[in-house]
């Protein structure tokens, strides 16, 4: 059973950072490339940061120069580094096994406040 457990979210002023994890179990985390995405209320849900098995990464425009995405295939994990977060980018953040169909965690919730 696949299981994708995020955390890190929270509350944070404009210009400050957050670091979001996911741990994934269930697959051979090693062979599959991970996204991060984030929905804002009333909006659509988008692709924020891939990265591929081999380490390659896309961001999309908005974040780009803010956000990092990494991975450690010894822990399972991806993670995202957010700085200089801007109130626009409060949102529910999903991690997901970039795959066909997705997996996706539960969510975790950024607030950032102007």
């Amino acid at each position: 059973q696949v299981q994708l457990v995020e955390s890190g979210g929270g509350l944070v002023q404009a210009g400050g950072s957050l670091r979001l994890s996911c741990a994934a179990s269930g697959i051979i985390f090693r062979i599959f490339g991970m996204g991060w995405y984030r929905q804002a209320p009333g909006k659509q849900r988008e692709l924020v940061a891939v990265i591929t098995s081999g380490g390659s990464t896309n961001y999309a425009d908005s974040v780009k120069g803010r956000f990092t995405i990494s991975r450690d295939n010894a822990k399972n994990t991806v993670y995202l580094q957010m700085n200089s977060l801007k109130p626009e980018d409060t949102a529910v953040y999903y991690c997901a096994v970039e795959r066909t169909p997705k997996y996706w965690g539960q969510g975790t919730q950024v607030t950032v406040s102007s």
